[in-house]
């Protein structure tokens, strides 16, 4: 969900660091919305961004942002989502792969016309559910081949 949603944002206009952080910050989001929300009340803003908080959105999607070392980066419930943080928690997971998954990724959604990717519905009916089961079978079996080769 994070290398999709991440690539989505790239295409949509983002620089790279904000799309990773909007990859990261929806991955989150729908785990969360899975698993029911366990807080309410409006939304956590981190203490320090406080000054550049508000909302942003990307076609129909809406999150939250701050400004951040320069960089336009996404929070949820008080943390921001670093570039940083996707690479640690999803881009390793890919043991040396994430390129070519990426490169995939982009060539897949360029396919696509803008308001597809604008909307949350159509992004979720017509991208990722269609091709979720059969992108993370291909990256993980790559990513396993990769690690065996290396051992």
């Amino acid at each position: 969900m994070a290398t999709l949603q991440a690539s989505r944002a790239k295409i949509l206009g983002l620089p790279l660091a904000s799309a990773k952080s909007w990859g990261l910050n929806r991955a989150i989001y729908y785990a969360a919305a899975k698993r029911g929300f366990k807080s309410g009340g409006a939304p956590t803003k981190p203490d320090k961004y406080r000054s550049s908080y508000g909302e942003y959105w990307l076609g129909q999607d809406k999150a939250y942002k701050v400004r951040a070392g320069g960089r336009m980066l996404f929070t949820i419930g008080g943390d921001i989502q670093r570039p940083e943080d996707f690479k640690r928690q999803i881009e390793q997971r890919f043991q040396g792969t994430f390129r070519q998954a990426w490169k995939e990724a982009l060539e897949i959604l360029r396919r696509y016309k803008k308001e597809a990717l604008e909307s949350p519905e159509h992004f979720y009916q017509q991208v990722y559910r269609p091709r979720r089961d059969e992108l993370a079978a291909k990256w993980n079996e790559r990513a396993s081949s990769k690690s065996e080769a290396a051992s």
